[in-house]
């Protein structure tokens, strides 16, 4: 029994650390509409190996109900250029983009913060200094985004769904 228990505490410990974060967009970086931008998350913690990018916001009048913008991302990738059919979204507050179980989009691995889209022409965020890169068909192209630093906060939103799972699978190892 205490062999169950302290396997079930080291499982927990592991689901807690292993996390999936988006890193930009974020509220401090925005995405320009109708232009490329940069999708990044922290592939090298994440325990899922494919998802599908999804994006949301709140406002019905803007964004109806969630987009899927990519069917099936890799995680290994770290980061996509989303393009520009991609980010054709009226310019607008509250978005977010949501990286998604492939086979049920209401299944929320991560959540970025919510974030803006300007309008057509909006220069990106003064913070970053170095334009980031994507090669899209063999052609590098520049997005002018660079992924911002994860925040405690945005940490802070996926610790309670790992442990939820720890903690469901340590009542099942106990109940056993």
């Amino acid at each position: 029994m205490l062999g169950r228990i302290l396997l079930a505490a080291a499982a927990l410990a592991s689901a807690a650390s292993a996390q999936l974060t988006i890193t930009n967009p974020s509220a401090d970086s925005w995405w320009v509409a109708q232009s490329a931008n940069t999708l990044a998350w922290t592939c090298n913690t994440s325990p899922y190996q494919t998802y599908t990018v999804v994006l949301t916001n709140s406002n019905p009048s803007i964004l109806s109900g969630p987009l899927a913008i990519i069917a099936i991302q890799q995680n290994y990738d770290c980061s996509e250029t989303i393009t520009q059919q991609q980010s054709a979204q009226p310019a607008a507050t509250g978005y977010v983009i949501q990286l998604t179980n492939p086979l049920n989009n209401t299944e929320v691995y991560a959540a970025s913060e919510p974030f803006e889209i300007k309008a057509l022409g909006s220069a990106y965020p003064a913070s970053s200094s170095a334009a980031a890169s994507a090669t899209v068909g063999g052609t590098s192209t520049s997005t002018g985004a660079s992924p911002a630093s994860t925040t405690g906060a945005a940490v802070a939103n996926y610790i309670p769904v790992g442990m939820s799972m720890a903690a469901a699978l340590l009542l099942g190892l106990v109940v056993a």
